[in-house]
């Protein structure tokens, strides 16, 4: 399993094209621009979104995906399965097979890949280990009870599917949108900034760092990739007991 990142002809390292290339059969799920790349390091290509249904349930979908990745692998082929980002980053097929596969006795490894968190800290000039960092899927954050910090960076990710319980379709839906905003109302003001965040997925283009009320998210411009992003609100509260406990060993 390996990464593209984002921008294959510049983020690929030399390792994952060495694999892609000595591969007997290689899997791509990434934007036509990267396929066509993929394409021409190794002829025997196959597009993994051909799976994709917008009337069908992606976990089915990413089942056909691992069966068709297996398939070659208990065939005897020497498989590369190519993601975009990082391989191993909100990609469930990559992990999904590689279990299986070893479970069944055959070698697998992964190499990583630049990833849009790694490229949403680049272009945002936002450093993780500042004030912490809370990365979610939209959809999980919901159905889930999270405890979020608005002390830490908050990044929500597949906005635009936000509440899609039946794992159908791509496009986004005010309605759940307001869903979400309101169960976000319960740790941060509605006049909260928030960032849409798309990173360039091609040498011209630039990234996206659309800023909002997170009151405004519903009418927003939403893209499956869109990922949401909202900065620390206040400073954290220092834990004086600890600062106590810690300077009473010195």
């Amino acid at each position: 399993m390996v990464g593209c990142g984002l921008q294959p002809s510049r983020h690929t390292g030399e390792r994952t094209i060495s694999e892609i290339r000595r591969a007997d059969v290689v899997f791509v799920l990434a934007d036509p621009f990267a396929i066509d790349w993929v394409h021409s390091l190794n002829p025997n290509t196959r597009n993994l979104s051909e799976y994709y249904d917008d009337q069908r349930d992606r976990r089915d979908s990413y089942r056909d995906m691992e069966q068709a990745l297996l398939d070659e692998v208990r065939a005897g082929s020497l498989v590369c399965a190519v993601f975009y980002g990082h391989p191993g980053v909100f990609a469930q097929v990559p992990h999904t097979a590689m279990r299986q596969a070893r479970a069944e006795g055959f070698e697998t490894r992964m190499e990583p890949g630049i990833s849009a968190e790694a490229c949403l800290y680049a272009d945002l000039g936002m450093d993780p280990g500042h004030r912490g960092v809370q990365s979610i899927e939209a959809t999980r954050f919901l159905v889930f009870k999270y405890a979020l910090n608005p002390s830490s960076l908050l990044l929500l990710w597949q906005v635009a599917l936000a509440g899609s319980l039946d794992c159908t379709g791509f496009t986004a839906r005010p309605d759940r949108l307001q869903v979400l905003v309101d169960k976000l109302g319960r740790f941060y003001p509605p006049d909260s900034e928030g960032i849409l965040y798309e990173a360039a997925w091609l040498p011209i283009e630039d990234f996206r760092a659309e800023r909002l009320a997170l009151s405004e998210l519903p009418s927003a411009e939403l893209h499956p990739h869109t990922t949401l992003v909202i900065p620390p609100v206040h400073e954290a509260e220092r834990d004086e007991r600890w600062i106590t406990a810690l300077e009473a060993l010195d």
